[in-house]
C-alpha cells in the first residue's frame, strides 16, 4: 500500500509541530513580556533601565540601582487580558497526490476566545554597601516570556495550533559599583526556567491516503476522516546575564544602556504524545514502526537578546520625562529550530522566519503634592512576524500604547503604584497551510490591557 520511506516523510510532516514552537503573543511582541513595574507600566516602561526609585532596573540594568534610595523591597503583579477571536474565516483540505478533497470545507467553529487573563508577578530586593554606600547588590524574580491560547479542540483550525502555553521565569542576583556619583556600572546572573506545552491535532486520513498514493480511500480513509493528536511538552533551566552602564552627565540627567543576553534552553527530556485513531494504525500499522509513539525528544529553543538604551531628565521638582528605545535579537534565535524524536519519527526543521523588533517609549511623571505621583506615556511596538509566516499560535501585530500610572506614598518608607495600559492594534490576517495540506485564512480581532501594581517599602 506504501513505501516505508514515504510514510516516514509524510508522518515527520504530519506531525503539525511546524508552528508549535512558534508559542504565541503576548501584549509586547510575539511573546515577550515588560510587565515588571508597575510604575514603569505607567509611563509605557519610558525609563524602564534609568528612571529614579524603581527597584526593577535590578533585573532591567544594575548598574541604576544607584538611582535606588537605600534598603528596599518591592513586590509586583500584572494582570494581562488578551483577547483573539478569528473572523472572516476560510478553511479548506488540500491533500493526498491526487488532491483528494480539494476545496472541502473543514469541519468546527471558529475556536472561541484563544487570550486569557493571566498574572504575572515580579519582585525585588536591594542593598547598598561599602564605603558611602557606592557597591549594591541587588535580587529579582521576574516573568521575562510568556503566553497561553487554548482553542476548542474541534475547531476549525485544529491542525494548526489548539493549545499553546509557554512560561519563562527568572531568578537573579545583581552587582554595581559606583564609580562616582555619575558613573556606575552593573552585571547581573540569572537563571531562567522554562517550560512548554504545545497541542495540535493531525490529519491522519490525510497521512493515510497521502502515504498510500489514495488507495487508503477503499478502508474509507480520506483527508478528514481521522483525526488525531499531538503534545508536546518540555522544560529547562539555562542561565543568561544582565550587563549595564548608567551615565549623569548632570545631577537632573540619566543615560542608560544595558544587554541582556540571549538564553538557549536545551531540552533533552521532553516529552511527544500521539493519539492515533485504531483503524490509521490498523491499516498502516504506524506504532510497530516507531511512528507516532509516546516519545521522549530534544530540541534548542533560544530566548533573543535585547539591547536598550534609556533616558530620564528632570525638568524640576515636579515635572520628569524620559524615553527608551529597545531592539530585540529574534532573528538569529527564531529563524529555525530542529525537533529530534527519540523513535523512528523523523527530526523536523521548524522555519519561523522571525525578524528583529523595536519597541520605542516616551513618558512624564508630574508630582501633584507630597504623596501622589501622575504618570503616562506611549509606545510603539513592533512585531517579529509577517504575512508568510503569522499563525493560529502568533496572531501578532504591530501595537501602540497608551499608559496610565498613579504613586502613592503614605509614608516616607512605603510607596503604591498602580499603572494601565491599552494596546491599539491592526486586525492580523493570517493565510497558512498545515503540514496535511489543510489551508486557513482569515482575520483576527485582538485586544490588549494590562492593570498591574505594586507596593515598595524602604527598611
Amino acid at each position: 500500500m506504501h513505501t516505508a520511506s514515504t510514510l516516514a516523510r509524510v508522518t515527520a510532516l504530519a506531525v503539525g509541530i511546524a508552528g508549535a514552537l512558534a508559542f504565541s503573543h503576548a501584549d509586547a511582541a510575539a511573546f515577550q513580556l515588560k510587565e515588571n513595574s508597575a510604575k514603569g507600566l505607567g509611563r509605557a516602561f519610558a525609563g524602564s533601565a534609568s528612571a529614579w526609585d524603581d527597584a526593577s532596573v535590578i533585573a532591567t540594568n544594575p548598574a541604576s540601582m544607584r538611582l535606588l534610595d537605600g534598603r528596599q523591597f518591592q513586590a509586583d503583579v500584572s494582570a494581562i487580558s488578551f483577547s483573539a477571536k478569528m473572523e472572516e474565516i476560510y478553511s479548506a483540505r488540500n491533500a493526498g497526490p491526487t488532491g483528494a478533497g480539494k476545496g472541502t470545507p473543514i469541519s468546527g467553529g471558529n475556536g472561541g476566545n484563544a487570550g486569557m487573563i493571566a498574572p504575572v508577578p515580579a519582585a525585588y530586593f536591594h542593598v547598598p554597601f561599602g564605603e558611602n554606600d557606592n557597591m549594591h547588590f541587588g535580587l529579582s524574580l521576574t516573568a521575562p516570556f510568556g503566553f497561553k491560547t487554548e482553542y476548542d479542540r474541534d475547531w476549525v483550525g485544529r491542525y494548526h495550533g489548539t493549545k499553546t502555553d509557554l512560561k519563562a521565569v527568572d531568578l537573579g542576583a545583581a552587582f554595581s559599583y559606583d564609580v562616582n556619583p555619575y558613573v556606575s556600572f552593573g552585571a547581573s546572573v540569572f537563571v531562567e526556567h522554562l517550560t512548554i506545552e504545545l497541542a495540535n491535532a493531525v490529519d491522519f486520513g490525510a497521512v493515510a491516503y497521502s502515504a498510500s498514493k489514495g488507495a487508503s480511500a477503499a478502508l474509507g480513509l480520506v483527508p478528514g476522516s481521522a483525526d488525531g493528536y499531538a503534545t508536546v511538552e518540555g522544560n529547562n533551566n539555562a542561565v543568561g546575564y544582565v550587563i549595564g552602564g548608567t551615565f549623569s552627565p548632570t545631577e537632573n540627567t540619566n543615560i542608560a544602556l544595558s544587554y541582556r543576553s540571549k538564553v538557549e534552553h536545551k531540552i533533552t527530556g521532553g516529552k511527544a504524545r500521539f493519539e492515533v485513531p485504531g483503524k490509521v494504525d490498523a491499516a498502516l500499522g504506524l506504532t510497530a514502526k516507531g511512528l507516532f509513539v509516546d516519545s521522549s525528544g530534544k530540541a534548542t529553543v533560544t530566548l533573543p537578546a535585547t539591547a536598550t538604551l534609556s533616558v530620564t531628565h528632570k525638568l524640576n521638582d515636579r515635572w520628569m520625562v524620559m524615553g527608551d528605545v529597545t531592539r530585540t535579537a529574534w532573528a538569529p534565535a527564531f529563524d529555525k529550530v530542529t525537533v529530534d524524536f527519540a523513535s523512528n519519527q523523523p527530526d523536523n526543521v521548524l522555519v519561523f522566519g522571525y525578524k528583529d523588533t523595536t519597541f520605542a517609549s516616551i513618558g512624564t511623571e508630574y508630582k501633584l503634592s507630597d504623596t501622589i505621583t501622575l504618570r503616562g506615556g506611549v509606545a510603539y511596538d513592533e512585531t517579529p512576524t509577517t504575512y508568510s509566516h503569522r499563525d493560529v499560535r502568533v496572531p501578532d501585530v504591530t501595537r501602540k500604547w497608551l499608559s496610565f500610572g498613579l504613586g502613592w506614598t503614605p509614608k516616607e518608607n512605603t510607596e503604591f503604584n498602580f499603572g494601565y495600559t491599552h494596546l491599539f492594534t491592526n486586525d492580523p490576517a493570517i493565510n497558512a497551510t498545515s503540514s496535511t495540506g489543510n489551508v486557513l485564512q482569515g482575520k483576527y480581532k485582538v485586544g490588549g490591557d494590562v492593570l498591574a501594581a505594586s507596593m515598595n517599602y524602604k527598611f
